[in-house]
This record gives structure tokens, sequence and C-alpha cells, in this order.
């Protein structure tokens, strides 16, 4: 999303006329690019579970989703009402919860 535009605030991004939140700026460029390919992994893992009809599997995968989404700062408390020190440990709990501390 390094393209999209961003509302005068730099709390959202705009994509195709929709407003979402933006990753937190203070995560390290290092940390937000391995939680994005997380992401993008537990995407694919909702996709193939959906594919083959796996209950359990899809459920794994999408907490998986939400975990990485909330280390991005992109759900749960927005990153702008968090000291940094709280966000920090937030985007250290996903990639440990996401088994790549």
């Amino acid at each position: 999303m390094s393209d999209a535009e961003r509302t005068p605030d730099g709390r959202h991004v705009v994509v195709g006329g929709r407003r979402w939140r933006a990753s937190d700026p203070e995560l390290p460029e290092s940390v937000r690019q391995r939680l994005v390919d997380l992401l993008m992994e537990a995407r694919r893992g909702v996709a193939s579970a959906l594919r083959a009809g796996d209950a359990e599997a899809e459920e794994r995968a999408r907490a998986n989703v939400r975990h990485a989404k909330e280390g991005l700062g992109e759900r749960g408390t927005p990153w702008w009402e968090m000291p940094v020190e709280e966000r920090r440990h937030r985007w250290e709990r996903a990639l440990r919860d996401l088994g790549a501390e």
C-alpha cells in the first residue's frame, strides 16, 4: 500500500475510495515487512482452508490474520491512542503469536 493515498492526519490510507487504518508508523521496516509477509501467508491459508472445506484450518488461519493485523496496528486499539512502548509490545506479541519471534 505504499502508493496508496493517505488521509491528512496520516492515520488512514484510501484504496478504491475506501478508508483503511494505516500501519503503525513506528514499526521498524524489518518488523513491518515480516508482519506483512505473515499476513499474506495467513490470507493464503484462509483461502486454502476454504477450498478444502477445513473449518479448523480456516479458524487457525483467520486467527493468524488477526494477529498480523493487530501487530501492524491495523486492528485493535488505534496506534495513535497508545504510547509507543505499548505499540512495541503489541508488535512483539504478534510476532510471538505467529511463531516468528
